[in-house]
């Protein structure tokens, strides 16, 4: 069973992609902080993460950032779930270390799948 780490202060979200890929097969396990996300990372190895770029504490592009540098396997794909979608916003995650990037809302028929494509 693959497990995937959400790091997302949204309550209402949270609950979405829980539902959306616990119904697909996925263990979901949650962090609300980027503090917390970096933490679970390094201790649950993931097979994947989604992460909100606007947190309550640090940003998601610096969580990404040190569990980049943490000994949380580095190879983690770490995919960006934002609402920021400015002209660059793309570009700064991606250059902080997120292997994707996807606009909010997400599309509840085909996040399942766009987040599997980086599990192959």
């Amino acid at each position: 069973m693959k497990k995937i780490l959400v790091i997302e202060d949204n309550e209402k979200n949270r609950y979405l992609i829980k539902y959306l890929f616990e119904n697909s097969g996925f263990k979901v396990v949650e962090a609300i902080t980027g503090a917390k996300g970096v933490e679970m990372a390094i201790r649950e190895k993931p097979d994947v993460i989604l992460i909100d770029i606007q947190l309550p504490d640090i940003s998601g592009l610096e969580v990404t950032k040190r569990i980049r540098a943490s000994e949380a396997d580095g190879e983690i794909p770490i995919v960006a779930i934002t609402s920021y979608a400015m002209v660059g916003d793309k570009e700064k995650a991606l250059a902080a270390g997120c292997t994707g990037y996807i606009e909010k809302p997400i599309n509840p028929r085909t996040i399942v799948a766009e987040i599997e494509k980086y599990l192959s």
